[in-house]
Parts: C-alpha cells; sequence; structure tokens
C-alpha cells in the first residue's frame, strides 16, 4: 500500500510540474484529445498500463 500511495504521488507531482510549466500546452494537448475517438484512447490507456506493468517487473524481479 506505502508503494501505490508513493507512486500516486509521484503521478501528482509530475503533472503538476507539467501544469505548472506548459499550461498553455497542456492546454492544446487536453483539447486534442478530445478529437481522438474513445476506442483509440482505452487502447493507448491499456498499452501504457502494460507497459506500465513490463517496467515494474523488470525493477521489482
Amino acid at each position: 500500500m506505502y508503494d501505490l500511495l508513493t507512486a500516486l504521488a509521484l503521478l501528482l507531482v509530475i503533472e503538476g510540474l507539467l501544469y505548472a510549466a506548459f499550461p498553455d500546452g497542456m492546454r492544446r494537448v487536453l483539447a486534442e484529445m478530445m478529437t481522438v475517438p474513445a476506442h483509440m484512447l482505452r487502447s493507448g490507456g491499456l498499452v501504457a498500463a502494460l507497459v506500465g506493468v513490463g517496467c515494474l517487473w523488470l525493477l521489482r524481479g
């Protein structure tokens, strides 16, 4: 549970830094995402999740 909360905190730090450093760029990215079909977002999210699980598996053994 500690690792999960640490990962979520790090996610918030990274996302917050992106919005603080590039507010206009983040606004453009979000506007562009609104035009992408839901199935493509879902597929991209699934691929990202699987890559993340694979990285964790390699790092944690």
